[in-house]
């Protein structure tokens, strides 16, 4: 998944993209994580994405949106690759 991610970010780039925007990862203290994912100027910024919502409880959460520009998820400890599963899906059956 790692390596996706990476050859999706190199794809974006294309000598003034990367300079503005990227992907951001980030930990929550409830613990989770949080991702942004730049979406402006890519294939995706005008592509639609439908919200993921799962709460069972603090510790087993999953959220994803496309919400100004960007493609975020937010989800407990154990849900920091499918955040990056969600997006490539999303990601993959866009183009």
């Amino acid at each position: 998944m790692l390596k996706w991610i990476e050859n999706w970010y190199l794809s974006m780039c294309n000598g003034d993209w990367e300079h503005i925007y990227g992907i951001k990862v980030d930990t929550l203290d409830n613990p989770g994580w949080i991702v942004s994912i730049d979406i402006i100027d890519t294939y995706l910024e005008n592509i639609k994405f439908k919200t993921i919502s799962k709460y069972i409880n603090e510790d087993d959460f999953l959220f994803c949106e496309k919400k100004d520009g960007k493609f975020l998820g937010s989800g407990d400890i154990n849900k920091l690759e499918k955040i990056f599963e969600i997006f490539k899906d999303w990601a993959e059956h866009s183009q």
